[in-house]
């Protein structure tokens, strides 16, 4: 009987741990099949060439590696702002400076890195090619944020911009088009 207990107890203290494995295994590979599909269809809306194609998925690679870096750190930041932000509790002022001054920063270092990326994206895209792909990437990351947030649940009422799940979506205006 105590064997089933520390066996229990070990496996309750592992199961945890492995599912976090588990989640970033999953998440890794939903990213690599949405940037893949996000590839095939920017080479065809773009009418890229293969010379084009290859240098676009390299530039991708190795800015969005960056990216995804500072948007980790800029993440992990937040969440300490919001520990120290609690309400009812005292926040240290110097740990919140810092965290606001790192914000600050990584806004500046994105910026940078997408100045980067456009720069070298110039040596090989036509500028029409450039805006169109700049318009596709801003979606992909609408959409991925919508669908975190309703992963989340945290799409409702209370949220500035954020739409209740359950309700019917808005009907879209058609664009109009200056003359």
């Amino acid at each position: 009987m105590k064997q089933f207990w520390v066996l229990l107890a070990l496996g309750l203290a592992v199961a945890p741990r492995l599912a976090a494995q588990e989640d970033t295994a999953n998440a890794e590979r939903l990213r690599a099949q949405i940037e893949e599909r996000f590839s095939q269809r920017v080479q065809e809306e773009l009418r890229l060439t293969p010379d084009q194609a290859t240098k676009l998925r390299a530039s991708q690679e190795r800015f969005g590696t960056q990216r995804r870096t500072l948007m980790r750190q800029q993440m992990e930041r937040r969440r300490a702002l919001e520990d120290q932000m609690q309400p009812g509790v005292a926040a240290n002022a110097d740990s919140v400076k810092k965290l606001m001054d790192g914000n600050q920063a990584a806004r500046a270092q994105m910026l940078k890195l997408e100045q980067d990326e456009d720069r070298e994206m110039s040596g090989y895209l036509t500028p029409v090619q450039r805006a169109r792909y700049q318009q596709m990437r801003e979606q992909l990351m609408r959409r991925v944020t919508e669908m975190r947030a309703q992963r989340r649940g945290q799409m409702g009422p209370g949220r500035p911009g954020m739409r209740d799940p359950g309700m019917r979506p808005r009907r879209q205006r058609p664009r109009q088009r200056p003359i």
